[in-house]
């Protein structure tokens, strides 16, 4: 495999996907000939600042190569730990390439315009020289592992939600609910399958002292500030009505605590919560990618962990993600889309009619049966993973994976787990990293019970 001059051979390609680049594999080539330091700074909310140190080449021969790495790493660091502000510290010429790409008509557009959105705050990058690049600020709270009283958690995937009512940290009710929430233009759908499903797990409760919440997207302050859930809502409603929704929603329940955390976070800290350690990276694989992470410390950082946006194959004709535009991430890769995508190359036909969910549940059918092309998607997936975890080990600090979701489900998900171990030990030994697939039950309900320990009672 080449790419602007950098080179490298995997023993490990998924079987259905041959051409498939990794990211890791193409940083560790351009990294062997780099000499240059360069430095990318990423600043967010309240004066956090995250800094990567890196190197690049520097010369006219390899300028497009380092054009590519750094504009993927401003990619990934953007989406792994959020930011309105980049400052380039190093080349000048890197500088103006990143500055223009990341513009309102530049190719990332779609990242300008949804890091001001959520950070509220125009979009810039800046230039430093390397030397006097900021120091790093970075936050670590607590968050959630509140057992005590009568709770319910509430978890809204993309094709289905998920409830529990909760005592004393013991789920006494769970329920899963198909729903479209992605297709809806009508914010009153969403509210009224919400406080359907919270009233559903208060009715089981002597009390409700406390709601939790986990969802797809990103909140600041318990807001919604972006999330595919709301797709299709209409902008003017999605301020009138989204920004708030499940406050309100709660508010129909009663004047108690909640909390809302994107559900990555509540993967993570469901893996804590069941592994008793800390530096555990949640990834959870349904509608899309939903990643979490819970620090050494065992605390939440804040950071934006939206790694569905973050870049995993370096293969120029990889498969683009219709919503922001780009090529190669993660949310291809490690959802029900990603099941569909590999479908048709194992040469598995299914119905157009049929919903993304529902081409998965066909799919996951398969494998419970031993079909070896159902099989084959699975394994994939599981090659993907194990040579996109290297990747994200550059940015986070992983001793535990915890993987949930409907993708994960049945034999399928006992066979992508196999295939990234194999992967990981045949190719990145140096690379320690205990992964676990929880019980059948847990991986599709687990992060409702989570999220029920999420608000503290005061």
């Amino acid at each position: 495999m080449k790419l602007y001059g950098v080179e490298c051979e995997i023993k490990n390609a998924p079987k259905l996907d041959q051409d498939f680049f990794p990211m890791e594999q193409f940083t560790r080539g351009f990294l062997k000939t780099a000499k240059q330091p360069l430095a990318i700074a990423v600043e967010r909310e309240g004066g956090y600042i995250s800094v990567y140190d890196t190197r690049v080449h520097g010369t006219p021969d390899m300028q497009q190569a380092d054009f590519y790495y750094v504009e993927r790493m401003v990619k990934f660091l953007l989406w792994a730990k959020g930011g309105f502000r980049v400052t380039v510290c190093g080349s000048k010429e890197i500088y103006e390439h990143i500055k223009s790409v990341y513009s309102a008509e530049g190719a990332r557009a779609f990242d300008f315009k949804t890091m001001s959105d959520v950070y509220e705050n125009p979009f810039e990058v800046l230039h430093l020289q390397y030397e006097n690049k900021p120091e790093e600020i970075e936050s670590s709270m607590p968050l959630g592992g509140h057992l005590e009283g009568c709770r319910i958690g509430f978890d809204a995937g993309g094709s289905d939600r998920k409830v529990s009512a909760v005592m004393d940290g013991e789920a006494i009710y769970s329920e899963e609910v198909v729903w479209s929430p992605k297709t809806s233009t009508d914010p009153d759908y969403h509210f009224h399958e919400i406080v359907t499903a919270l009233k559903t797990a208060a009715s089981k409760l002597p009390r409700v002292d406390a709601i939790g919440i986990s969802s797809a997207g990103i909140y600041v302050n318990n807001r919604t500030m972006l999330a595919s859930l709301f797709l299709k809502v209409p902008k003017d409603l999605f301020d009138a009505k989204v920004k708030d929704i499940y406050e309100r929603a709660c508010r129909e329940i009663g004047d108690m605590p909640f909390t809302v955390a994107n559900d990555g976070d509540v993967t993570a800290l469901a893996g804590a919560m069941e592994l008793k350690d800390t530096s555990v990276l949640g990834i959870a694989m349904g509608t899309s990618e939903a990643v979490g992470y819970v620090d050494a410390k065992g605390n939440v950082t804040g950071w934006l962990n939206e790694l569905a946006f973050a870049p995993i194959d370096a293969n120029p004709d990889a498969m683009e993600d219709e919503w922001s535009g780009d090529i190669g991430c993660g949310v291809k890769y490690f959802s029900q889309d990603g099941v569909v995508k590999l479908a048709p190359r194992a040469c598995i036909s299914l119905n157009d009619d049929l919903t993304q969910a529902e081409k998965l549940k066909e799919v996951q059918k398969m494998a419970e049966q031993d079909i070896k092309a159902a099989l084959d998607v699975f394994d994939s997936i599981g090659c993907y993973l194990g040579h996109t975890l290297p990747f994200y080990a550059r940015i986070y600090d992983i001793k535990h994976l915890l993987l949930l979701g409907r993708v994960t489900s049945g034999k399928g998900g006992e066979l992508m787990l196999q295939r990234c171990r194999k992967v990981l030990k045949e190719e990145y030994p140096e690379l320690s990293i205990n992964i676990v697939l929880p019980d059948e039950k847990s991986r599709r309900v687990g992060q409702s019970v989570a999220a029920a320990g999420l608000p503290a009672i005061m």
